[in-house]
């Protein structure tokens, strides 16, 4: 018998050129304008601008504290870069209030004792216990001086404490 087995089939996706489209850029421009003049908080500024392409003109001013009206004009364009005139409009008032100093308010009190504060007596309840200590084995011998009479120091069994003195007890 004769075999048979079909030939391998090859398959490639179509060959595609990716053209690159430019898509159309509008030409940009705007203008805008705004201000505020709120009486109640002072709060006064306003601002203009306007672009034409890559050139941006505008102004805008605003009410400084002292009174004087602040106003900026300005340009940029790619070939200048940007550029701001500041001008100051108006006469600085920076206004006078008189300073109210309250005199000092001396209240005299007169101290009275409560009570006297309590005494105490310190009378000692009971003798600390004495202890003798054995030496089992040599050890360096360390005096300890530490809380709560003879007692075992950090010398091992051989070590001896004396007690009486130390404000926070144990050895060492």
């Amino acid at each position: 018998p004769i075999a048979y087995a079909p030939a391998p089939v090859a398959y490639a996706a179509p060959a595609v050129a990716k053209v690159a489209v430019a898509e159309p850029i509008a030409h940009p421009r705007y203008a805008f304008k705004y201000g505020v003049h709120d009486a109640h908080t002072g709060d006064v500024k306003s601002q203009a601008e306007e672009r034409d392409g890559d050139v941006v003109r505008g102004e805008y001013s605003l009410l400084q504290p002292d009174g004087t009206t602040r106003t900026v004009h300005y340009t940029a364009d790619s070939h200048n870069g940007f550029n701001a005139v500041v001008s100051i409009s108006g006469h600085a008032a920076h206004p006078v209030t008189p300073v109210k100093v309250a005199a000092p308010v001396v209240q005299q009190v007169a101290v009275q004792a409560v009570h006297a504060a309590p005494q105490y007596a310190v009378q000692t309840v009971h003798q600390a216990p004495q202890y003798a200590v054995q030496t089992v084995h040599q050890a360096p011998a360390v005096l300890s001086l530490g809380h709560g009479g003879l007692g075992l120091g950090h010398g091992g069994l051989g070590g001896i404490s004396l007690g009486g003195l130390g404000e926070y007890g144990g050895h060492y």
